[in-house]
């Protein structure tokens, strides 16, 4: 299955980005592992936004224009990951509301489960 990964990222304190993308790429790395291919917009777009000169990482409008067409063109689901601030996330909330208008299923990750899937993994 194709999944596209939702995760909050955006934070006024960077070390927290820092961390949701830690979070993203190691769910991205248990799913793929279990046999999905997985678009994480996170572990994609936090390194490019460390080396592109002129675009802060917190624009929703550049990286949602790189992001929502791999979402209703590619994914077969979206995952919520539902880690802390997933529900102020506006990002989410776009990507929701095209998956929605998409016809694409979403599925949401909750936060104990995420902490067991962590565990086992590594």
């Amino acid at each position: 299955m194709k999944i596209y990964l939702a995760c909050p990222y955006s934070h006024k304190d960077y070390s927290v980005c820092e961390y949701r993308v830690d979070i993203a790429d190691k769910i991205a790395g248990i799913l793929m592992k279990a046999g999905h291919v997985v678009f994480s917009p996170l572990s994609h777009s936090h390194p490019i936004s460390k080396v592109l000169k002129g675009v802060s990482h917190l624009d929703h409008n550049f990286w949602l224009a790189q992001d929502l067409p791999i979402l209703v063109e590619w994914a077969d689901k979206m995952i919520i990951v539902c880690a802390p601030g997933w529900t102020e996330s506006f990002g989410i909330h776009i990507e929701k509301v095209n998956a929605d208008e998409f016809g694409i299923p979403v599925e949401h990750l909750y936060w104990n489960k995420i902490e067991e899937m962590l565990k086992e993994n590594g």
